[in-house]
């Protein structure tokens, strides 16, 4: 497959441990914050559901854009989890690997791109499509250069 590049999840058995505070931060008016950590928090229980079952895979493009999936961010992939309506998935089209969200209508299942400039793909037969597991997170960077820069040195 071109433009994709699955990065495996290694030693997920040891925790990934960061503090949980147990305020909430405001998204609207701001509040008081409280310095209080109430706990540690293992990132893995939240990333990967089925460790042995998940992979990373980088972003190609901008067919996802309005889902705030954008080119070269990560994608956490759960090839345990069965895809379902409204699912997001990595799926494998005519030898192309694309990611798209799963939807039926009326019977009919299709791939359908979250930005109105592509075109949605309607799965006529199962085997046309291979799904190669559901999108379980989307990460990105806000402050530009850091995620970049480590998967520039995978390359």
């Amino acid at each position: 497959m071109r433009n994709v590049e699955l990065i495996p999840v290694h030693d997920s058995q040891t925790p990934f441990l960061l503090p949980l505070f147990s305020c909430s931060v405001s998204a609207g008016f701001p509040s008081p914050a409280s310095d209080y950590t109430d706990e540690l928090f293992d990132l893995n229980r939240l990333l990967l559901r089925h460790p042995d079952a998940t992979y990373l895979v980088r972003v190609s493009g901008e067919s996802m854009k309005n889902a705030e999936i954008h080119e070269g961010d990560l994608l956490a992939v759960d090839k345990q989890m069965e895809a379902d309506h409204n699912h997001i998935v990595v799926a494998v089209v005519d030898g192309e690997c694309t990611v798209k969200r799963l939807v039926c209508e009326h019977g009919t299942w299709w791939l359908k791109p979250e930005n109105p400039d592509y075109k949605a793909w309607e799965i006529h037969d199962a085997g046309d499509v291979k799904i190669w597991g559901v999108v379980t997170h989307v990460l990105h960077e806000l402050i530009p250069g850091k995620l970049a820069a480590l998967l520039r040195t995978r390359d």
